[in-house]
C-alpha cells in the first residue's frame, strides 16, 4: 500500500494534485537531516515537525537536470514517541520546484511532497507524469456551461449535450445517448466535433481526473437550455448517470 510520511494511502486523484504543479519530479536517498528550530516554523500542522534534509539525486523523472546533491525543507509527522523519525538512507520521490539562483535546492509543491519511495508508488506515478507532459492532455474542467436534451424520432431515443467550461476556452463536452431498448451510454470529447461514438475516460486517466474531480455532482439548472420540462427532466437524469459512473474523486491526503 502506497503511504505518504503521515500515514494516509495516496489515491490517485491525491498523486496527480501532487504532480500538477510540479516541475521536477526525482528519485533521491536522503543524506543528512537537521531539525528546524521551532521559533522559525510556528506553521507546522501538531504532530508534525520541520526539516531541512539534504539528499543525493538516485533519478530524474520529469524536469531539467538537476545537482547531484539536493536540499529542502519538508514537514514530516514525528514519531510515536514524539521524536523525529530516522530517515538517513531512506529513499523518496521529491515533487518539486528549483529555487531560482540556488543550483541544488528545492521548494516542495506541498509539505508532505516527500513521498517514501516504492517500487509500486513510482509505477502508480510514471503514467500520470507521461500524461502530464504530454501537449494533447484533457483541458482543466471548471464548471458545466451549457446543456440541452434533443428528443429523437422514436419514443425513448434522445440525446443529451453536456458543454463544460474550461479557463482557456478550449473545448469539453459529454454526450449521453439514449435508444429504445438498449442501455443509455454516454462520452467525453475534447474536441469541436460532438462526437456521437466518443467513450467514458478510462479510470486512473487524467480525462477522468479532470471530470470526476471537477464537475458538480448535479446538473446546475441554470445550464439547462431545454425547451420543456421532460427535455429538462432528462437531462438531469443522464448527467446523474455521468457522475454515478464517473465514481467519487476520493482524496485522503489532508488540507494545505
Amino acid at each position: 500500500m502506497i503511504r505518504t510520511l503521515d500515514a494516509p494511502a495516496l489515491t490517485y486523484a491525491d498523486l496527480v494534485d501532487l504532480a500538477l504543479p510540479a516541475h521536477i519530479v526525482a528519485k533521491a536517498e536522503i543524506t543528512a537531516v537537521s531539525k528546524i528550530n521551532p521559533a522559525l516554523s510556528a506553521d507546522v500542522a501538531p504532530g508534525k515537525v520541520r526539516l531541512y534534509i539534504e539528499a543525493r539525486t538516485t533519478a530524474l523523472l520529469v524536469g531539467p537536470d538537476i545537482a547531484d546533491t539536493l536540499s529542502f525543507l519538508a514537514d514530516v509527522p514525528l514519531d510515536a514517541r514524539g521524536k523525529v523519525p530516522k530517515l538517513r538512507k531512506m529513499p523518496v520521490l521529491l515533487l518539486a520546484d528549483p529555487v531560482n539562483g540556488r543550483p541544488g535546492e528545492l521548494k516542495l509543491v506541498s509539505p508532505d511532497a516527500m513521498l517514501p519511495w516504492t517500487p509500486e508508488l513510482e509505477a502508480r506515478l510514471r503514467p500520470i507524469l507521461t500524461e502530464l507532459v504530454n501537449h494533447g492532455q484533457p483541458p482543466v474542467i471548471t464548471g458545466v456551461r451549457e446543456t440541452m436534451h434533443v428528443p429523437g424520432n422514436l419514443t425513448g431515443e434522445g440525446e443529451t449535450q453536456v458543454f463544460l467550461s474550461t479557463p482557456d476556452g478550449k473545448p469539453a463536452s459529454l454526450s449521453i445517448l439514449r435508444r429504445p431498448g438498449e442501455r443509455t451510454t454516454w462520452g467525453v470529447s475534447f474536441s469541436e466535433i460532438v462526437d456521437q461514438s466518443a467513450k467514458p475516460p478510462q479510470p486512473e486517466t487524467l480525462a477522468w481526473y479532470r471530470l470526476a474531480c471537477a464537475l458538480p455532482p448535479e446538473l446546475p439548472p441554470r445550464s439547462v437550455i431545454s425547451g420543456t420540462a421532460d427535455d429538462r427532466q432528462i437531462a438531469s437524469e443522464d448527467y446523474a448517470q455521468v457522475i454515478r459512473e464517473l465514481g467519487p474523486c476520493t482524496r485522503n491526503r489532508p488540507p494545505h
